[in-house]
């Protein structure tokens, strides 16, 4: 008896829309690895804070990306990341990070660099991927794409709710900030955010994460079926 064949599955979305969530329950079930596309983002843009280097400076976050040594470890909560060996799991999920994140993967130089490495992570298959652009860039010939979406508000509020109740003035800001990472994202001109013609397009925003998990499985298992 031949063993299943190992998919490649791409899970696409604005932030907040609970991309992050979703692969890394879908992975677990199905016992494959949990690739996070946004943590290679986030740990090149703390490298450049911390040098400094200019988050303008393509050539120069291009020739940081080259030169960086990122993994993304599995573990039962999601991903341990790390950077050059440090251990940055925490520091890349705050808000400075966050930002400086979305202006970093906006150069197509960077992104040229971390989509061939996230090509070789996925290359043999029985990965769960996520990120802007999986199922358009990285991907295009994923077997399974999958595009998560949600009201703004609804993904601003759960952003904030994150780190629990928060101030009127908190979740203030947090809207604006999803307002002008989704700006960025769906027009920047290299990979822009937008679900790839064949993915399959879930709307999250009255949905629990077991809901939306479950139809994900669903469609992965007809997929697999075929």
């Amino acid at each position: 008896m031949t063993a299943p064949r190992k998919l490649v599955i791409a899970i696409d979305g604005p932030a907040g829309s609970g991309k992050s969530t979703i692969a890394a329950r879908l992975a677990k079930k199905l016992g494959y690895t949990n690739l996070e596309s946004g943590a290679m983002y986030r740990a090149l843009a703390l490298k450049a804070m911390e040098q400094p280097v200019s988050l303008e400076d393509a050539e120069a976050l291009r020739e940081m990306a080259e030169n960086s040594v990122m993994q993304l470890d599995p573990s039962g909560e999601g991903n341990r990341v790390l950077l050059d060996g440090r251990d940055v799991t925490q520091r890349i999920r705050e808000a400075d990070v966050t930002a400086a994140a979305s202006r970093v993967s906006a150069h197509p130089q960077v992104r040229q660099v971390l989509v061939g490495r996230q090509r070789q992570l996925g290359a043999d298959g029985g990965v769960v991927m996520e990120g802007r652009d999986i199922g358009t860039a990285v991907f295009p010939n994923a077997d399974v794409k999958v595009f998560l979406d949600a009201d703004a508000s609804v993904r601003a509020e759960r952003r904030t709710l994150q780190n629990g109740p928060p101030s009127a003035e908190e979740a203030k800001r947090v809207q604006a900030e999803i307002a002008a990472r989704d700006e960025r994202d769906r027009t920047r001109k290299a990979s822009p955010l937008a679900p790839a013609a064949d993915a399959v397009i879930l709307d999250t925003t009255r949905k629990s994460i077991d809901e939306v998990v479950a139809e994900v499985e669903g469609i992965v298992k007809r997929v697999a079926g075929e």
